[in-house]
């Protein structure tokens, strides 16, 4: 864990439970893409950056989940360095308390303010500042959450942040978090058509050939979907959906899982209603869904 992995003349990545990208941009100057999941993430992280003389100028991050924005305090606080982000992400990388409570829908108990799911807050940059390395490509991959980008390097290499899993995790998981299903699907499609040296998904194998694993990661969301509309051939409410999936993949519930898979849920239905696959009625005071 957390070795540096060299994958072209510039680019590396660190092994960790959510990859951080190295983009060395000269013999003593270089770029992290994320900065894992927590402090000590990002002290492992320095000590990679100062074995090879590398000064750490800034740090590109593709979004703001917890576990990718983790180390952002503790490497900013060491190094003074930048922290670039854009749209919706840079108020959740300045506010980290918006990501659990735009999870649980309200403000959140103490069982999800923690450092999973609330990062430290961090100051950023946005993309659109003349100091952002020109020479990196800031690639649009909404779905998973918000504005989540990926970068294309210079020597072909691409990080592709949270948009793809490994078969492994969406065995694990079974309903990989996503904000937006629809846009999803699409940013799916632009992937797979995508040409590059090698493909770098934060939680999956760098690869130079990722289309069968684009073709998991979209099977798993259409099975996702089946089962919903499966639970609403006759009305039911949110939290009845919700107990059949965990029942049906065999899921563990607690205030996390409760949070992340409820979310996704609630993203599908939203999908689900919008292409007129359930509607959505009001009866005895409850919101029930039933395919349409």
């Amino acid at each position: 864990m957390y070795e540096l992995v060299q994958i072209s003349e510039k680019c590396y990545y660190i092994n960790c439970p959510a990859k951080i990208g190295v983009y060395v941009a000269d013999k003593d100057n270089a770029y992290l893409v994320d900065s894992g999941n927590d402090k000590d993430a990002g002290r492992k992280a320095k000590q990679i950056l100062d074995r090879n003389g590398w000064h750490l100028t800034a740090i590109l991050n593709t979004h703001s989940n917890a576990d990718h924005i983790g180390g952002n305090k503790y490497l900013q606080g060491q190094t003074g360095c930048k922290i670039y982000s854009g749209g919706i992400e840079a108020a959740f990388t300045k506010y980290p308390v918006l990501e659990p409570s735009f999870l649980y829908g309200g403000y959140p108990c103490k069982d999800l303010r923690h450092k999973f799911l609330m990062a430290q807050e961090s100051s950023v940059t946005d993309f659109s500042d003349e100091s952002f390395p020109r020479e990196l490509e800031v690639i649009p991959l909404p779905g998973h959450f918000f504005n989540m980008v990926g970068f294309g390097m210079p020597d072909g290499v691409v990080f592709l942040a949270d948009c793809i899993s490994s078969r492994e995790t969406l065995e694990k998981y079974a309903v990989p978090f996503i904000y937006d299903v629809g846009a999803y699907l699409e940013t799916l499609v632009m992937v797979e058509g995508m040409q590059a040296s090698m493909f770098v998904p934060a939680h999956a194998k760098a690869s130079a050939d990722i289309k069968e694993l684009v073709c998991c990661n979209r099977d798993k969301v259409l099975d996702v979907a089946e089962r919903i509309l499966s639970v609403c051939e006759e009305p039911a409410c949110f939290e009845h959906i919700l107990q059949k999936l965990f029942q049906g993949y065999g899921l563990s519930m607690n205030f996390e899982q409760y949070a992340l898979v409820g979310s996704t849920v609630r993203s599908y239905l939203s999908w689900l209603k919008d292409s007129e696959k359930l509607a959505a009625v009001f009866q005895d005071s409850m919101l029930l869904w039933q395919r349409a």
